[in-house]
């Protein structure tokens, strides 16, 4: 009886380890492939995201950072392996596309765009709700938006549009933010407050993953990287992370891969 109580405890033990570790990460990956057309651009990246990391994505241009994006958005579906979400679900995530992927000429205003950060609740033609429209005009305000909500987003600098755009990820609330290279073509100041705001969702324990090239603004501002060059170099602090010898490394991974190589999954 008492080597049966033991027994049972041990695997209690062991069971509630396993779920401290899975409680603790919000997205998993498990020996992920991604590509287009069984062309692989992410190979063989085994990582586990804490909930309320602020990690940035760093890597050579062509490293499969956008990739690795969509693949947790489910934009795209690997091509090995499996990408885990705990406790969360596909449209808890918030992301931001690169700037210049976004269509302006769409006749839009900036109220109506950031409104579009409520859709998880309304549905695409839902009303807006009072509290919806409350969220929306503390998101303008937050974003020093006043003024500019019957403009139209054709009519917006790089910088303006940007600030749109989190605004709208603002109200959407998510508990994942995906932000690809989020400070690419805005002004200083924008960046600045944009940096600020980011922090803030950091410290409220959201969970943020930023694809960024200025390395001085990941070494100040993000604590923890992931490092790709087609496939991963380095995961963890930041100061581990982006070293000389793991530079080197990257730079020389992505000069000699072949990008129409064949998926390397074994059957």
């Amino acid at each position: 009886m008492t080597h049966e109580l033991e027994t049972k405890v041990q695997s209690d033990d062991i069971q509630e380890s396993d779920c401290i570790l899975e409680c603790d990460s919000i997205l998993e990956f498990d020996n992920v492939t991604l590509g287009y057309e069984l062309h692989p651009a992410v190979h063989h990246l085994s990582v586990k995201i804490k909930r309320g990391s602020l990690m940035a994505l760093v890597g050579p241009n062509g490293a499969g950072k956008t990739t690795l994006l969509k693949g947790i958005m489910g934009q795209i579906s690997p091509l090995e392996g499996l990408i885990t979400l705990h406790e969360i679900q596909r449209n808890d995530i918030a992301y931001l596309p690169q700037l210049n992927q976004v269509d302006r000429s769409f006749p839009i205003s900036v109220q109506e765009m950031v409104s579009l950060g409520t859709w998880r609740e309304t549905g695409a033609f839902g009303r807006l709700r009072r509290q919806h429209k409350k969220r929306v005009a503390s998101a303008l305000n937050q974003l020093g938006l006043n003024g500019f909500e019957k403009r139209m987003i054709g009519t917006l600098s790089g910088g303006q549009m940007q600030r749109v755009l989190f605004a709208r990820l603002l109200v959407q609330e998510a508990d994942l933010i995906l932000l690809d290279e989020p400070f690419t073509g805005i002004d200083s100041r924008t960046t600045h407050d944009l940096v600020h705001l980011i922090e803030s969702w950091h410290k409220s324990g959201k969970t943020i993953i930023s694809v960024l090239h200025d390395l001085e603004q990941v070494k100040t501002h993000f604590p923890q990287s992931l490092l790709l060059s087609r496939e991963p170099i380095a995961f963890g602090a930041t100061e581990d992370v982006l070293t000389k010898e793991n530079w080197r490394k990257a730079r020389e991974l992505n000069e000699a891969f072949d990008e129409h190589a064949d998926h390397c999954g074994h059957d």
